[in-house]
């Protein structure tokens, strides 16, 4: 019986991803925030698995109705610069697929095979409203944070092509609902600058740059001559033909770069870089963003970031304050709003962080917007998730109450159209332990 018990909280566990049915719902009643507006009183209408309609009114006829009646109504919630799916425990390199160590291949580096939607830190993630998310590769410098990794380079390793390699690999899209969680690959690339750069590059800022940009040059000598590179007829690169061919994206201007980077002289600096090389870059950490917000806006670059860093760690650091999401907010800089611990393990704080920065000057609005709206458009999903709009997905969580206040908490949860077990891991394990009884203990503490 007490292996009974026990297998069937595994498949339990398991089962909180399986796949299911889209329904035809409407949400009645609630305060909707669309993402870019407040609707009270407010009826949202989903039909496979896609929202139809935002509005106020009954709901139409034959359609399962959830009760809304004081409570909130939000869009999913989409965490940024996140490892979830691609890593189970941290310290433990064999369940952590966000990071790649083989210099022969740094750019085309692709985490979307290694995806897991039975991770258990899904179900974790979408207890605090998270329905989609950006899952980026680890570098030593990973704007995440929270990496075992005991090496400071994207891709270090001896030999092969270019040693160490500058880049960390290709961020992907996910939804925290189904078995196929893979909404898009190869989203974004991913390179570190500031401390992260220079010591990919030799030890020097200036030598991360330069480097860099000879990088650029080869990919783009290689995309006009890919047939003599074929032939052998030209002279020795310093990429493998994948990270070239992952990098073509980049030097044209059509995949972004997240760059990694904190100081605000660095930031002015790739800044410099993207409008010399034509590039689009995407801000990650920008800690000392405030300092040079105007110049962000200006060059209408959006910036992820971690809103309660607030402590020189380091020297790229120095001027770290909680007002930094504010302030970039308040020059016109979109911003979205990062979970902690690599966004994955505890994705759930995204909201904790919002509500924190709306407490340092952030209006609430925006706060709102940097953790669904604004997300979405910066990878190129406007429209499509992370609001509450006619033909976006039927990604919505119902709260008790304000959801920036840790109180608050979900009673319903669907990803596209899809309504999501209010259950994870950790709190089968609470209710096994803290009730007792038959199965309560592992087999071998038994008589």
């Amino acid at each position: 019986m007490r292996i009974k018990t026990l297998l069937a909280g595994a498949v339990a566990a398991l089962a909180l991803t399986g796949p299911a049915l889209a329904q035809d719902v409407a949400i009645t009643g609630g305060q909707v925030l669309t993402g870019t507006s407040v609707i009270e009183n407010g009826t949202v209408v989903i039909r496979s698995g896609k929202v139809v309609s935002v509005g106020t009114g009954a709901a139409p006829a034959g359609l399962r109705v959830i009760d809304a009646r004081g409570k909130v109504v939000t869009p999913g919630f989409v965490a940024v610069d996140s490892g979830l799916g691609g890593t189970e425990v941290g310290s433990v390199r064999g369940s952590n697929d966000l990071a790649n160590r083989a210099n022969t291949l740094t750019a085309a580096f692709d985490l979307s095979y290694g995806l897991d939607p039975w991770s258990f830190t899904l179900p974790v993630a979408r207890l605090g409203g998270v329905t989609r998310a950006v899952v980026t590769p680890q570098h030593g410098g990973s704007g995440g944070g929270h990496s075992h990794d005991d090496s400071d380079f994207a891709g270090a390793g001896a030999g092969g092509f270019q040693t160490p390699g500058l880049f960390a690999g290709q961020a992907a899209v996910i939804k925290l609902g189904g078995a196929d969680i893979l909404v898009k690959p190869r989203v974004a690339m991913v390179a570190p600058f500031g401390e992260a750069g220079k010591a990919v590059a030799g030890g020097a800022r200036g030598a991360e740059f330069v480097l860099f940009k000879e990088t650029l040059a080869e990919v783009r000598t290689y995309a006009r001559n890919k047939a003599a590179y074929e032939r052998a007829d030209m002279r020795a690169l310093s990429l493998s033909r994948a990270d070239m061919e992952a990098l073509i994206p980049v030097a044209e201007g059509r995949m972004p770069l997240i760059v990694t980077v904190n100081r605000a002289s660095d930031i002015q600096q790739v800044l410099r870089l993207a409008r010399e090389e034509g590039i689009k870059i995407i801000l990650d950490g920008a800690v000392e963003g405030w300092l040079v917000a105007d110049e962000i806006a200006a060059a209408k670059v959006p910036v992820i970031l971690h809103p309660t860093t607030n402590l020189p760690s380091n020297f790229e650091m120095r001027a770290a304050r909680m007002q930094n999401a504010a302030a970039l907010n308040a020059a016109g800089v979109v911003i979205a709003l990062k979970g902690n611990e690599g966004s994955a393990h505890r994705a759930r704080d995204i909201r904790y962080n919002a509500g924190n920065a709306v407490s340092h000057g952030l209006p609430f609005a925006a706060a709102i917007q940097a953790i669904t709206v604004n997300p979405a458009r910066i990878f190129g999903f406007d429209g499509q998730f992370g609001e509450l709009k006619a033909g976006a997905a039927g990604d919505v969580v119902v709260w008790s109450g304000d959801p920036l206040e840790p109180l608050s908490q979900p009673s319903a949860v669907l990803i596209d159209g899809v309504e999501q077990p209010l259950q994870a891991r950790n709190l089968l394990l609470r209710d096994r332990y803290r009730t007792g009884g038959e199965g309560a203990m592992p087999p071998a503490y038994g008589n």
